[in-house]
């Protein structure tokens, strides 16, 4: 991901958590993504690899779309240190995030 596109996602992230639309924590977003309601995830890049894999098996298998930030950035952008995923509903906030990262990489 290009650090321009980072750095606006990072700050949509904080427009998104104060209006109440992030989900945090390992569990709450494998919750929320196998009741097929989560439209995007995002994870930290300091996340381990049991994190790592059973994130993207979910992702894959229910057809979201998973992105990885820089080490720290996430719970940063939060307002929560040590987050390492968030999940977004599917919503307004979600599709403009989307649109941002529509270019990048998926993992």
């Amino acid at each position: 991901m290009t650090e321009q596109i980072e750095n606006q996602v990072i700050s949509f992230l904080g427009l998104c958590m104060r209006a109440g639309r992030i989900i945090s924590g390992q569990e709450a977003c494998v919750d929320l993504i196998r009741q097929e309601e989560a439209a995007l995830v995002l994870m930290d890049g300091g996340t381990s690899e049991n994190t790592r894999k059973r994130l993207t098996d979910a992702c894959h298998s229910h057809g979201v779309a998973l992105y990885e930030l820089s080490q720290g950035s996430l719970g940063h952008a939060i307002g929560k240190k040590g987050r390492m995923v968030i999940a977004l509903r599917a919503d307004g906030m979600a599709n403009k995030l989307l649109s941002l990262l529509q270019d990048q990489q998926r993992l």
